[in-house]
């Protein structure tokens, strides 16, 4: 859909819909979305942050969204609101609707006879579907999706082109799985038998719940026993790595790189930064924050903000203080043995 084509509304018609209140015009017409830097006159764009304010003299949006603090803070026409991002996501979405499923299976799709598929659901070309396959209504099974046998995909969910869902797991309704998804593939699981790896047999499902979406080349791996379980409103970015037997509690959002050992339980509601590393069969507690980088060894039982990133510095500096941790356990058994010793009396002056 090109700019033209789009549907403009006018701010009255947007804070109808969403709430808000309107200073200025509330007849001025958008179209589409944009950054305060780039907006044209057509376009709404938002302030976040208050860093950013200077930004509002220079900027050619039409409208713009601020926070009521930012009442003054310009004359152009704007929605004055409790959370600038949080509206313009739902601006954005106003006038990005996703693309409706063309109700039907391709030509070239392959879908066993005891699948049963929704009539206004989309199977794209080169998708396979396997036997006692479920998928709800309005859901779009992009090209060159496996879907194995057994397997549930709820109403509404889209699977873009190449993800792979195995055999018994369950993705629940509005899910999205973008490409290169992998959904219930073996987890990790060896035992060492003289001197030999054996396979250990992986015969649980991943369960997802409603309105999760998982980002592009993220594995999610299936339980040994029991499911591995990605509860509802969660959002996991790209490239993570979920083993078996982890539960993610609702609405957690996880930042790229990260990787969760097995049977790890995470809580309601947290934030993960990029590229953090949580060690097997620990239990995070609801409403933790883990910053980028950060390697968490022991389960977190209080919510909070947790970090173990080491911060950088130039190179020659870094490798003296690399050296003096190497002895650090020396200077605490020092510490402690100094510690241990009787205080020596003071001397009087005489």
């Amino acid at each position: 859909m090109t700019r033209s084509e789009r549907t403009s509304y006018s701010l009255r018609e947007i804070v109808e819909r969403f709430g808000g209140e309107i200073a200025g015009d509330p007849d001025i017409r958008v179209r589409q979305v944009a950054t305060l830097e780039n907006a044209n006159s057509d376009a709404i764009a938002f302030l976040a942050n208050d860093r950013y304010l200077a930004r509002l003299d220079t900027t050619r949006a039409g409208a713009v969204i601020v926070g009521k603090s930012a009442r003054a803070a310009t004359r152009l026409p704007r929605i004055l609101c409790a959370n600038p991002y949080a509206y313009f996501a739902r601006v954005s979405a106003l006038f990005n609707p996703e693309r409706e499923p063309r109700p039907g299976v391709h030509a070239a799709a392959v879908v066993d006879a005891s699948a049963a598929i929704a009539g206004d659901a989309e199977i794209g070309p080169f998708a396979v579907i396997g036997r006692n396959v479920r998928i709800g209504a309005g859901s779009v099974i992009g090209a060159g999706c496996r879907v194995g046998d057994d397997a549930r995909v709820g109403s509404g969910a889209r699977l873009l082109p190449n993800v792979t869902v195995y055999h018994d797991c369950v993705i629940g309704d509005r899910v999205i799985l973008h490409s290169g998804v992998v959904i219930g593939a073996d987890g990790f699981g060896i035992a060492m038998d003289e001197g030999r790896w054996l396979k250990v047999p992986q015969i649980g499902r991943v369960v997802i719940g409603d309105d999760v979406e998982i980002g592009a080349n993220t594995t999610v791996d299936r339980g040994a026993l029991d499911d591995t379980v990605i509860e509802e409103g969660v959002k996991l970015d790209n490239q993570i790595q979920v083993a078996h037997n982890v539960r993610i509690g609702a609405h957690t959002a996880i930042a790229a790189f990260v990787g969760i050992a097995g049977s790890a339980k995470i809580g309601r509601g947290c934030r993960i930064g990029g590229a953090s590393r949580i060690a097997g069969h620990l239990t995070i507690a609801d409403h933790v924050e883990i910053s980028t980088c950060t390697l968490i060894t022991k389960s977190i039982a209080q919510p909070g903000t947790y970090t173990g990133a080491y911060p950088f510095e130039p190179n020659s500096e870094w490798r003296k203080n690399a050296a003096q941790l190497r002895h650090l356990h020396e200077l605490v058994e020092r510490v402690r043995a100094l510690e241990k010793k009787p205080a020596q009396p003071k001397r009087r002056k005489s």
